[in-house]
Formats: structure tokens, C-alpha cells, sequence
């Protein structure tokens, strides 16, 4: 809500758009609450409309918008800080979209990663995935003329790229082998934690040294569960992973092929 304030405060009016990236939905309600709060009290003359973006391959938030009821098949997206399949604030974030006249969109994966290139090339800021959506959306917009250039447009970056360490790999020229590469090496650090301990989801991302958003560790937990390599186990309230014997064969036939090369 506090970054309501701040753009209020530091801009002369409220802009005409703000782009907002949406994963549980959280942010762009408090967005919503501030500014209201700051217009109630007169502080502001006029709300800007808020736009939510989200990735196509992930858009539960976009589709509840839009009316659209069947759900994306095989949802999937390297933006993992915004990847939330069953968003708490869904409600919340269709009213602050609707209530200030703003609206809902998707932008692919390949989009994001060109957005990421720009923003660096022309602000010298490493965004990550996630945040740079916001300035694939406002191409999109552009483009598809669902706003006026001469419009004053904040797109909201909420996060660095050091967060979403596949990134570096996603930029370089080898994009495509690095960024397999990366997947495997994380899965597999993953993997070898939980085959010696039974532990759980924040555990493994401090065990991780903290280099990826706790929502990109569970991703790749549940992308291991789904392939038979780790199961859950409830106890006390809290849900521990156990590797199977299934990966235990994983890890045996990585280390036979480490010792051939």
C-alpha cells in the first residue's frame, strides 16, 4: 500500500496507468487501497487505472477477469515469483482492476525475456521475469491501441533479476542449453538435499543459500514430485519431502555418468 504513497508524493498527479504483475493478487489490491485512501483524504484528484499483468502460461487471475472458466492445461512459466496456480487475493484483484477502470492481461514467456533485454539496455536495471512483464504489457497495450501514447504510465518493477538466477542464463547467447543446464544443476542440488534428510520447503531454500525465490524451489519440489522422484509426508502441520526410490536411482545414475566423464 506504501507504494501507492510513494508515487503519489513523488509524482506531480497520479500517473494515468499503473502495470502491475500479479501473483497471488496482493499487490495490486494494496495499490488499490492506497491510492483510495489517499483520494478520500484529497491528497490526489483522480485514480489511476490499474492494469494486471500475468504470464500466459500462468494467468488464473486474467482468466477469472475475463469470464474465461476452463484452466490453462500444463500452466507453466519462468516468471516463478508470480507463478500461482490458486491466488488468494483473486477477488481483491478483479475489484481494484475493475473499481479503478483498468483491466487484465497476459504476456507470453519468449515477451518477458525481450522486455528483460530492454529494460537493461535502456534503464540499466537487471529486472526480473516477473517485473519485466509489466513492460511487455505496456507494448502490448500500445500495440493493440487499448491505450493513448500520450498517456503518463508507471510500470511497476518489484524485483531484481538476482532473484531468478536462471535469468543470466536465459540472456546469454546460449540461452536455451544454459537455462537446461541450470534447471537440471537446481533440481538436482534439490534432490540430494532431501536424499539426506527428511525436510521441508524453507529448509531446502536455506540449505539452497537463499539464491531463488522460495517460489521457484517450489516449483521445481512439485515438478519432482510429479515425476515420482520425491513424496510428501504430513506431520506435525507441516508438509516434509522424502526422496523415493525411484530418485534415489536418479541420483545413483547421475554419479555413474559423472564418473565417465
Amino acid at each position: 500500500k506504501t507504494i501507492a504513497f510513494e508515487i503519489a508524493e513523488q509524482m506531480d498527479a497520479p500517473p494515468d496507468l499503473i502495470i502491475v504483475p500479479m501473483g497471488s493478487g496482493g499487490t495490486i489490491y494494496s495499490l488499490w487501497r492506497g491510492f483510495r485512501e489517499f483520494y478520500d483524504l484529497g491528497r490526489i484528484k483522480s485514480m489511476p487505472r490499474l492494469v494486471g499483468v500475468q504470464s500466459s502460461g500462468c494467468p488464473p487471475i486474467v482468466n477469472a477477469y475475463l469470464g474465461k472458466s476452463e484452466e490453462t492445461e500444463n500452466p507453466m512459466t519462468r516468471a516463478t515469483s508470480i507463478f500461482v496456480l490458486n491466488p488468494m487475493r483473486k477477488d481483491l484483484a478483479i475489484k481494484a482492476m475493475r473499481e479503478s477502470g483498468g483491466q487484465a492481461v497476459t504476456v507470453s514467456d519468449q515477451e518477458i525475456l525481450e522486455a528483460e533485454q530492454e529494460i537493461a539496455r535502456m534503464e540499466g536495471l537487471f529486472a526480473e521475469p516477473a517485473s519485466s512483464g509489466t513492460v511487455a504489457a505496456l507494448k502490448k497495450l500500445l500495440q493493440e491501441s487499448l491505450i493513448e501514447r500520450d498517456e503518463n504510465v508507471v510500470c511497476l518493477i518489484t524485483g531484481s533479476g538476482l532473484k531468478a538466477t536462471d535469468v543470466l542464463q536465459a540472456l546469454s547467447k546460449r540461452r536455451k542449453v544454459a537455462l537446461l543446464g541450470a534447471e537440471f544443476s537446481t533440481k538436482e542440488k534439490i534432490l540430494r538435499i532431501i536424499s539426506k534428510k527428511k525436510t521441508y520447503g524453507y529448509e531446502i531454500w536455506k540449505d539452497l543459500g537463499r539464491t531463488m525465490t522460495r517460489a521457484a524451489v517450489y516449483q521445481h519440489l512439485n515438478e519432482l514430485q510429479s515425476r515420482g522422484l520425491i513424496s510428501i509426508h504430513s506431520e506435525g502441520g507441516r508438509r516434509y519431502f522424502l526422496i523415493t526410490e525411484r530418485g534415489r536411482q536418479i541420483l545413483k545414475a547421475m554419479d555413474e555418468v559423472k564418473a565417465l566423464l
